[in-house]
């Protein structure tokens, strides 16, 4: 009897992802708070360093949209993410292109 039983990576990505979402039933969830963040941040140092200012609107879409995309990757595999986080993720889209088009004037989007 082992102590512990490697997971099994023979069958493909999608077992070992799944396998590891048994273990860690965080692991999407922060994956996606961590995509969200990286651009989101990334992109305003990014914005900042070269033009003095930052849209957060539009960092918050791409951002949201990136992960959006992320989300529906990883729902194309059975027991990966749960239904609620895939809801959860298109209502932050939602808002965030709300923001974004109501920040703007008229002439400007």
């Amino acid at each position: 009897m082992a102590l512990y039983e490697f997971p099994n990576a023979t069958s493909g990505a999608d077992n070992f992802l799944v396998e590891t979402m048994t273990q860690v039933p965080a692991f999407m969830p922060l994956l996606f708070v961590f995509t969200f963040f990286i651009v989101f941040l990334g992109g305003i140092g990014r914005q900042k360093a070269r033009t003095g200012t930052a849209d957060y609107a539009l960092w918050a879409v791409i951002a949201s949209m990136s992960t959006f995309m992320l989300a529906l990757i990883a729902s194309t595999i059975t027991g990966l993410i749960n239904v609620t986080w895939l809801v959860i993720i298109v209502v932050i889209t939602i808002f965030s292109g709300v923001w974004l088009f109501l920040d703007k004037k008229p002439g400007e989007v």
